[in-house]
């Protein structure tokens, strides 16, 4: 099952939900604003992508908590404020594509195919 987590306001969400539905690849959705990934969710995040590329140096949270002129370490601040994620994160398993990424979202459809192909 393919989970993109994002924002019903964010453009780049809209996107991914379009791509993997005109694709026929089932999705389930997570609206980041009804509910912020677990510890554990938010560790995978890290680890396979970077703390340095979940975060949104364009949101309004970041720019209101004035980040862009501190030095901080971003995974104490993602833990601390999932506003700051950048979206949409894609997922499947352990593969994560963070942003809008068509290469990366047509790699996971791809894949996910290839999943439920007859053998």
């Amino acid at each position: 099952m393919i989970q993109i987590y994002g924002r019903k306001k964010c453009s780049a969400t809209r996107k991914a939900v379009r791509f993997f539905s005109e694709r026929r690849v089932e999705v389930q959705s997570i609206d980041l604003d009804q509910k912020t990934p677990g510890k554990r969710e938010m560790e995978l995040f890290i680890q396979v992508a970077g703390a340095e590329v979940l975060i949104d140096q364009n949101s309004k949270t970041y720019r209101s908590r004035g980040l862009e002129y501190m030095e901080f370490d971003p995974v104490d601040k993602l833990n601390e404020d999932p506003g700051l994620l950048r979206t949409p994160i894609v997922r499947a398993g352990r593969t994560i594509v963070v942003g809008e990424d068509e290469a990366g979202w047509r790699g996971v459809a791809d894949e996910a195919s290839a999943d439920k192909a007859p053998v």
